[in-house]
Order: structure tokens, then sequence, then C-alpha cells
């Protein structure tokens, strides 16, 4: 392995631009979820949270869920080249066990691992090179929320004459659904397959079912992962504590998400070079929020962008699950 990578970056991840979302966040009281995952320490502490709390890292059924859904594509697709876009990486552990099956069947692979974390990328990058050529792994930095042309970056990126599996897993639950969905519709061509995740609340009662779920969330690693921001803002433990709540979507009439909110105890300011913020218990400030959906909501909201599901597989558990999909015209 060479001792240089190279990683391309997205001008949403060049200084400036970092800078004007950090001033934004600050400036609303919600936080850009890419703020959780900005440096090394930030990334290690959640590989820790998620390695405790995610489904499929502890319960055997949920991780059976992705390796089905990954022979069912390995089936599907005869094309002998094929270039696999992991947007929001992560580790790339599920990426890299999809290519190695790929790999075993004789494809021939490349890999594009991207997150809006350096640290992330650089991580997937090493995991996949167990079975992708390091020269066929282009690595790319770039924030989906704030990238407007991120259809033609991945077609600059793609390799020519391959046949293009997107990846996006745990990534739907933390967007708002008329922000992503858009930018994943005008992604897809026809040819291609989208395979992606979702945190799911379980049981018929879809209410119940996210309350069920908030442990997953409040817990000691979690709040450690989140306030790792504020801290590192200077923001001190004893100017508040985090609080968790389950509220309604804004714009999507009955669907819930789990927010973090840290509740100031006492007035506290914020600097960012020349520019202050002031914060206090009368405004807490939005650290993060997840998405709970049922498989139903899922088929809903990718409709309505021209995304059909063609496939899905769902844990015993009903917590999490799978879901294959292409472009309505395609089908």
């Amino acid at each position: 392995m060479s001792s240089v990578a190279n990683v391309k970056i997205h001008a949403s991840q060049f200084p400036e631009n970092v800078r004007r979302d950090l001033l934004d966040s600050l400036r609303t009281g919600e936080v850009n979820h890419k703020f959780h995952y900005d440096s090394v320490k930030q990334t290690q502490k959640w590989l820790a949270l998620h390695q405790a709390y995610s489904p499929s890292r502890t319960d055997p059924d949920c991780a059976a869920i992705y390796d089905r859904s990954f022979e069912a594509v390995s089936e599907r697709i005869k094309a002998r080249r094929l270039h696999l876009i992991g947007l929001g990486c992560g580790g790339g552990q599920k990426d890299t066990r999809l290519l190695g099956l790929l790999q075993k069947r004789g494809k021939k692979i490349s890999y594009t691992p991207s997150d809006v974390s350096t640290a992330m990328v650089l991580v997937a990058r090493r995991a996949a090179m167990e079975v992708v050529p390091e020269k066929n792994s282009y690595p790319l930095v770039c924030d989906l929320a704030s990238a407007r042309d991120l259809p033609e970056v991945v077609d600059k990126l793609a390799v020519a004459d391959a046949t293009r599996i997107i990846t996006f897993f745990g990534m739907i639950p933390n967007f708002e659904p008329e922000l992503i969905l858009p930018k994943l519709s005008a992604l897809l061509r026809s040819e291609d397959l989208l395979l992606f995740s979702a945190n799911l609340a379980p049981g018929t009662d879809y209410a119940a079912g996210v309350r069920k779920v908030l442990p997953l969330y409040d817990n000691a690693l979690t709040r450690d992962w989140l306030t790792s921001f504020l801290f590192d803002l200077g923001v001190e433990p004893e100017d508040g504590e985090i609080s968790f709540r389950i509220e309604d979507d804004r714009n999507v009439a009955g669907l819930k998400r789990i927010a973090a909110y840290f509740q100031f105890n006492r007035k506290c300011d914020v600097a960012i070079e020349d520019q202050r913020f002031q914060f206090g218990p009368e405004k807490p400030i939005r650290l993060f929020f997840s998405y709970r959906h049922t498989p139903k909501i899922v088929r809903s909201l990718l409709a309505n962008y021209g995304i059909n599901a063609v496939d899905d597989w769902v844990a015993k558990s009903e917590e999490e699950g799978v879901f294959l999909c292409k472009c309505n015209e395609s089908e």
C-alpha cells in the first residue's frame, strides 16, 4: 500500500464553505450533522457508538439482511465492470462486504468512498483495499447537503463503461426528505442501482415504535459523541445538558424523528474568530436528529421523487431495513 492517498476534496468542504456552514449552524441553533464527524476524535467516538448500539453490529439478523441484499444485488447485475459509490461511507465495512462478494463473482470492481469526513473516507478506503486494488479507489470528501453539482462530480469520477451501484447506508435518517431525496433522484441514471438502509420504528403502532428505540440514542456514548462539537468550541460540561425528544417533521405529515438538544442552564458565549453567538436557557441548540421510518413511509417518500423500491429486507426486530431502488423510468 502506498504511503500517499489521493483524495479529491469537493468545494463544499473547502475551508471557507465549512466556516460558512459552521456560522450558519450557530446562528440558527441547528447544527449541521457534518460537524459531528469533523475530527479524528469525533470519528473514533462515532465508530465506538456505532459498534455498541447499531443493530447491524449488535443484532445478527440485522447484519444478515445486509448480506441478503448484497447477494440479491450481485445476482441481479450481469455486467462485469462495476463501480461502487459509497455515499456517506462511514467506516466502509458494509461497502467492503459487498465489494468482496462482487469480487468473488469475478467482477472487476472500483470504489469511491465518499463522506463529509476526511478521516471516515480514509478509514473506508483502507478497509476496502482488502478487495479493491489501490489504483481502482477514488476517494471523495463531499458534503451531500450543500453540493449542488453532485451528479456532475460523480459522473467525472465514475469508471467508463462500468455499471454503478450507489450505497447510502445509515444516511437517510439524518437528512430532511425534501433536501436529500431530490439529490439522490438527480444522481440516479437509468441503469444504476441504489442500495440504502433506513432506521425503522418497530411494530404496528408507529409512535410507540419510535418511543421504543429512544434508548438507542439516549445513552452515554451518544452524549459523549454529540457534546464533543460544543466542548471543542469552548462550551463547558457545566453549561448545560443534552435532552432527547421525539418530534414531528415540519414538512412531511406523520413523519417523526428523534432529536437531541443541548439545553443551557446559564448564558454562554461561543466565539468563532470575530463572530460571537450567545446561548442561554431560553435558546437551546439542536445537535442532532434521526428520522424513524416504516417500509411504507420509505416507499411513499421515494415515489414522490421518482425512485422505485424494487425490493427490501427488514430485520426481524423491525428496527432496520435495506432497500434496493432504481429510478422509475427504468422500470
